[in-house]
C-alpha cells in the first residue's frame, strides 16, 4: 500500500483493511494477517533525510502504529511482522499486508445476478478520502507528492469492517447473497459496476459523510469498510433488518437490468451511460523490448568474509540489520487474539526466540479443531539486485523451506506473489528486471509442480534518480494438523543439530531433485518424531540461526569443528535439524554443525559468547526505534498474600448457568470470551449493543436489560469500544451501563440474585471507571479512586507476561492457590493500574489483590517487560470487597488445547469454570 509512504499511519492502516475485504466479499472470516514491509535505515538522523521525504523513523513507527491500530482494533491475529531493510526502500516504501481467511465450505458462492436483482450497499459511509487513490498507487513518486497527494489516503475504520465479518457469518445472510464485491481501487464504479452486465445506479442514495459530494466523487471515491451485495428484492427486508441487527447502515442504489450498459444516476440526470462491451475489452494492445542482464557471477552476495574471530564474527552478524531482534516492532500487533494462535512469535522459556511463519487454528465457531494453517515468506534484497533472477527462486525456496521447519507438506504449498520494481517508462533493461524475477519463479514452481493462486505488482518505486530493489516476495501457504507443528527453540541439552544443505551449480541454482528428496527426508523424520527443533538458514547464515534457536530455552551449542566462513553463509534453503543423535540423519549434503549443552554459551572451538550478551547485541540494534522495555518508575513495591477463601456461595443451585455478553462497537473478544464460558458449561447470550440512532440504543438497552435479568454472570469483554481515542479505553461501556435501567439491573444481579460479574481488558477498565471495581457498586469517580492509564512504553503491547495469585478471595479462584504463576497474553496500550498508596495499601489488605506481574523469579516488580505496563505494585487484576467482580488486564480466554506450542508454563486460570461451577453447587 503506497499511500504509506505519504500519511504513514492511514497508509498502512488502509493497507491491512484492504486485505481483509478482499476475502471479506466472499463471505470468508479473516483470522491471521502477516505484514512484511520495507524501509531505509530507520536509525538515520533527521538531518539525513532526503528532501521531500519524511524520515525513515517516522515512517516506520507511524506504519507499524497504523497497521497495528487496525488490526488491534477489528481483532485480527497479527501472527508474523517482519521488516526488510535496503536504502532503496527510501524511494518508496514497501507495506505488505497478507491475510489468511477461511469459510464453511456451504457458504462460498458466486451466482449470475438476473434481471430485477437489486444491489444493497452496506457499512461506512462515502466521504471524499482515497479518490485517486488507485491511480497515486501507480505513479513514481517526486519532491511534492508528500503535500500533494494527501488526499488519496482512504481514512480506516475497523469497528465498521468488524461489524461487516459477524454479518457474513451469519449463514443465514450469506446464503441469500447472489454476488458481493468489497469498495477499494474505484469507488462505485468498480465496486458496483463490476456486480453484473447491466445496472443501473443511484448514486443520490450513497450514504455520504458530509454534504458537497459531486456526482463524480460519490462514484470514484475509495472511502472504505463498504461493501455491495447483490440479492432478490425479495430478501431485501430480511437483510437489511440483519443489518440493523449488527449496527450497520444500509441502502439500495442500484438494480440489475439485462440491457448490457452502465449507467448512473445523480440528482434526477443520468451521468454516466456506458455499453458493457466497451468496458469489456482489454484496451490497446501493448508490445515491448526487454533485456535481460546476466549477473555478475565473479561476484556473489552469498557468502560473507569472517571477522577476526568467532566472537566477533557472531557478534557482526547478530548487529546486522538482516538478522537483528524486532520485537519491540512485532509486539504491537495483537499476536493472541480469536485464541488460535498455535505459534506465538516469541517462545521458549525466556520467550526469545523468534518463529519463522505464522501458524493458527481454523476459526470453527462452536467447536474445537486440530487443523490449522501455515503461513511464510521469502525475500532478499540483496540477493535479487544483484539478480532478479535468483532473487525471486530464493524468495520462492525460502517460504517453501520455512514451510517445511515449521513441520508442513510442502506439497500442498500454493503461494501469492508480491512483485514492486521501479517505474519501467520505455526502458529495455528496466523490463528485464520484472521480466527475470517471473522466470525465475516459473522455474521453482514448474520444478515443484506447486501453483500460485494470485498475488499484485506494483511499478511505480521510484523516485527522483534512486528506486527500490527488485523485489518479488513469495507468500507461502498449505494446511496441516496442530500436531505436526515443530517449534523453533531448542529443547534441551545432549542434542545434535545437523545441517540439511542444497546443493547448487556453478551459476547458484538449485539442484531441484536433490531438494526434493531432502525436503521430503526432514518431513519423514519428523513425521517420526526425531526432530525436536528446526530452523532455516537465511541472510545470517548458521550463526544467525543456532543463536536465534538457543535464546528462547538458554540452551548452549558447542559448534562444530568446521570452517567459520561456512557458518555465515547465505544459504538459503537449508534447514537445521535438532535431533536425538549423530545417527538420526544418514541423508547426503548433511553435515554436523554442533551439540547442544547446559553452558548457556555458544563455543567454537576454543572461543565462546554467553546467550545474554549474544541477546543484548541482537536485540540493542534497533533499541532506539522499537523499543522494549521502558525504565522502571521508582516506587515501592507492596506484596500482600490473601489465604483466605471467600464465605460466599450461591443458595440457589442451577442446572443451566446463563452469561450475557454485551457487545459494544469496539468490542473485538466476544467469540473468544464466548468461547471460554461454553467450554465451562455455561449458555452465552450476546447483546449487540446498537447506537445508530436514539432508537437502537433504546432498544439495546431494553435487550440487554432483559438478558441480565435471566443470566447469573455479566462480561465485559475485549475491545476498544472508543476506538483508538486517547483516553477513550472503558468509557463508553461505563456511559452505557449508567442507564438507570441497566444501572438497577446490575445492581439487582449483584446485591440481591447472588451474581457475578467478570471484565477482561477493556472490560477490566469499564469496571474501574463504573467504580464496580474496587467497590463492587456503580458510583462516581472520585481524583482519588483507582484507573487504568497509557503503558509506561507509550505504545500497545501484546505479549506473554507471567502473573503471581495472591489473593483467593473470590467465587471466580476457587480453582488456584496462592502462589500458583500463569504465563498470559496481554494485548493493550492502556494496562497501567494507578491509585494513590493509601488506596492500594487497603486493596492488598483486603485481599483485593489477586494478581501480580512477577519476573523469571517469582517475585513482583516494576521492571519491564515483566511488568510490561508499568502498572504500581505490579497489580495487574482487582477484587470487589464481597468477591463478586473481578477485573484483569491479561487475557485469560485465550488459552486451550493446541495453542502456542512455543509458550512453555500453566496458561490457564479455570477462571471461567469457576464462575460457573459456583451456580452448580460449587465450593
Amino acid at each position: 500500500n503506497h499511500p504509506t509512504e505519504i500519511e504513514p499511519f492511514g497508509g498502512a492502516a488502509t493497507c491491512l483493511g484492504g486485505a481483509i475485504r478482499d476475502p471479506l466479499s466472499g463471505r470468508a472470516y479473516v483470522y491471521q494477517s502477516m505484514r512484511i514491509t520495507g524501509a531505509g535505515d530507520p536509525r538515520k538522523s533527521l538531518d539525513e533525510t532526503m528532501k521531500g521525504k519524511l524520515p525513515q523513523r517516522k515512517i516506520c513507527q507511524e506504519a507499524a502504529h497504523g497497521f497495528s491500530s487496525y488490526g488491534n482494533q477489528i481483532g485480527l491475529t497479527t501472527g508474523y511482522v517482519h521488516e526488510v531493510y535496503d536504502n532503496g526502500f527510501v524511494a518508496k516504501r514497501m507495506e505488505l499486508g497478507a491475510v489468511v481467511a477461511a469459510a464453511p465450505k456451504d457458504q462460498v458462492k458466486r451466482l449470475e445476478p438476473l434481471k430485477d436483482h437489486i444491489v444493497l450497499l452496506i457499512g461506512g459511509r462515502t466521504g471524499r478520502d482515497g479518490i485517486g487513490g488507485a491511480t497515486g498507487s501507480s505513479k513514481s513518486h517526486e519532491l511534492k507528492t508528500t503535500t500533494t497527494a494527501g488526499a488519496e489516503v482512504q481514512k480506516g475504520n475497523p469497528v465498521e469492517e468488524r461489524k461487516i465479518q459477524r454479518l457474513f457469518r451469519n449463514k443465514a445472510v450469506s446464503e441469500k447473497i447472489v454476488r458481493c464485491n468489497d469498495f477499494g481501487a474505484g469507488g462505485v464504479c468498480v465496486a458496483v459496476g463490476e456486480l453484473a452486465p447491466g445496472l443501473k445506479i443511484n448514486l443520490d442514495a450513497v450514504l455520504k459523510k458530509y454534504e458537497g459530494l459531486t456526482g463524480t466523487e460519490l462514484a470514484i471515491s475509495e472511502s472504505q469498510e463498504r461493501m455491495a451485495i447483490v440479492i432478490e428484492e425479495s430478501d431485501e427486508a430480511f437483510i437489511k433488518q440483519a443489518c440493523i441487527d449488527e449496527n450497520l447502515e444500509v441502502v439500495r442504489v442500484a438494480t440489475v437490468t439485462d440491457n448490457n450498459r452502465l449507467t448512473m444516476s445523480y440528482l434526477g440526470q443520468t451521468i454516466v451511460d456506458i455499453d458493457r462491451a466497451f468496458l469489456d475489452k482489454n484496451g490497446a494492445s501493448r508490445f515491448q523490448e526487454i533485456e535481460v542482464k546476466l549477473p555478475d557471477f565473479d561476484k556473489t552476495p552469498f557468502t560473507n568474509q569472517a571477522q577476526t574471530s568467532f566472537v566477533e564474527t557472531s557478534k557482526e552478524v547478530l548487529s546486522r540489520l538482516s538478522v537483528c531482534g524486532q520485537k519491540g516492532l512485532v509486539e504491537r500487533f495483537d499476536s493472541s487474539i480469536g485464541n488460535g494462535t498455535v505459534l506465538s512469535p516469541f517462545g521458549g522459556k525466556t520467550l526469545r526466540t523468534e518463529t519463522e511463519g505464522m501458524a493458527a487454528l481454523i476459526p470453527v465457531l462452536g467447536k474445537e479443531t486440530t487443523t490449522c494453517s501455515l503461513m511464510s515468506h521469502g525475500y532478499n534484497p540483496l540477493i535479487s539486485k544483484w539478480s532478479p533472477y535468483h532473487g525471486a527462486m530464493y524468495a520462492i525456496v525460502e517460504s517453501i523451506a520455512k514451510i517445511v521447519a515449521m513441520g508442513g507438506n510442502y506439497h500442498t504449498i500454493r503461494f501469492s506473489f508480491q512483485e514492486y520494481f521501479e517505474k519501467l517508462l520505455d526502458i529495455p533493461s528496466k523490463w528485464g528486471k520484472p521480466f527475470a524475477a517471473l522466470l525465475g519463479a516459473y522455474r521453482v514452481q514448474s520444478e515443484l509442480k506447486l501453483p500460485s493462486i494470485g498475488g499484485k505488482d506494483s511499478m511505480s518505486g521510484s523516485f527522483e534518480d534512486l528506486d527500490v530493489p527488485p523485489t518479488l516476495v513469495s507468500f507461502a501457504i498449505t494446511g496441516a494438523d496442530v500436531k505436526d507443528v515443530i517449534t523453533p527453540e531448542l529443547k534441551g541439552a545432549g542434542h545434535t543439530l545437523v545441517e540439511v544443505m542444497l546443493p547448487k551449480d556453478q551459476f547458484h541454482v538449485y539442484d531441484f531433485d536433490v531438494l526434493k528428496e531432502q525436503y521430503d527426508a526432514v518431513m519423514k523424520l519428523m513425521q517420526d518424531g526425531k526432530v525436536y527443533s528446526s530452523y532455516t538458514v537465511k541472510d545470517g547464515g548458521v550463526i544467525e540461526a543456532v543463536y536465534k534457536m538457543a535464546f528462547g530455552n538458554a540452551v548452549g551449542v558447542e559448534l562444530a569443528d568446521v570452517a567459520l566462513e561456512t557458518l555465515i553463509c547465505k544459504d538459503y534453503g537449508n534447514i537445521i535439524l535438532e535431533v536425538e543423535d549423530d545417527n538420526v540423519v544418514t541423508l547426503d549434503h548433511t553435515r554436523i554443525i554442533g551439540h547442544t549443552n547446559d553452558t548457556h554459551v555458544i563455543s567454537y572451538q576454543d572461543e565462546s559468547l554467553s546467550l545474554d550478551d549474544a541477546y543484548a547485541i541482537y536485540e540493542g540494534v534497533l533499541d532506539d526505534v522499537y523499543p522494549t522495555k521502558e525504565k522502571a518508575p521508582t516506587t515501592d513495591m507492596m506484596m500482600k498474600d490473601c489465604d483466605e477463601r471467600t464465605v460466599l456461595h450461591a443458595s440457589k443451585i442451577y442446572d443451566e448457568v446463563n452469561v450475557v455478553i454485551p457487545v459494544f462497537p469496539g468490542t473485538n473478544c466476544e467469540y473468544d470470551s464466548k468461547r471460554a464460558f461454553e467450554k465451562a458449561g455455561a449458555n452465552v447470550q450476546l447483546v449487540l449493543i446498537r447506537n445508530k440512532t436514539e432508537e437502537d440504543i433504546k432498544k439495546s438497552v431494553d435487550e440487554l436489560e432483559a438478558a441480565i435479568q435471566k443470566a447469573q454472570i455479566i462480561m465485559l469483554p475485549g475491545g476498544f469500544s472508543a476506538g483508538d481515542e486517547p483516553e477513550g479505553s472503558g468509557k463508553f461501556i461505563a456511559t452505557v451501563l449508567r442507564n438507570p435501567k441497566l444501572k438497577d439491573a446490575i445492581t439487582d444481579l449483584l446485591d440481591n440474585r447472588e451474581g457475578l460479574m467478570i471484565g477482561i481488558c477493556n472490560g477490566f477498565q469499564a469496571l474501574v471507571k463504573l467504580g464496580l471495581l474496587p467497590y463492587g457498586r456503580i458510583k462516581t469517580m472520585d481524583k482519588d479512586d483507582p484507573t487504568l492509564t497509557f503503558n509506561t512504553i507509550g505504545r500497545h503491547l501484546s505479549q506473554m507476561v507471567d502473573t503471581r495469585i495472591c489473593s483467593v478471595k473470590s467465587p471466580w479462584l476457587a480453582n488456584v492457590n496462592v502462589g500458583d504463576i500463569h504465563t498470559v497474553p496481554i494485548s493493550h496500550g492502556e494496562g497501567r493500574f494507578v491509585a494513590p498508596v493509601e488506596v492500594i495499601e487497603e486493596l492488598f489488605n483486603n485481599g483485593q489483590v489477586f494478581t501480580q506481574y512477577v519476573d523469571t523469579d517469582g517475585k513482583p516488580t516494576m521492571e519491564s517487560p515483566y511488568n510490561p505496563n508499568g502498572s504500581l505494585c505490579a497489580i495487574e487484576g482487582i477484587l470487589s470487597a464481597d468477591g463478586r467482580v473481578i477485573g484483569k488486564m491479561a487475557h485469560s480466554e485465550r488459552q486451550g488445547e493446541n495453542r502456542n506450542k512455543n509458550i512453555y508454563g500453566e496458561m490457564d486460570q479455570k477462571i471461567f469454570e469457576a464462575g460457573v461451577k459456583y451456580f452448580k453447587g460449587g465450593k
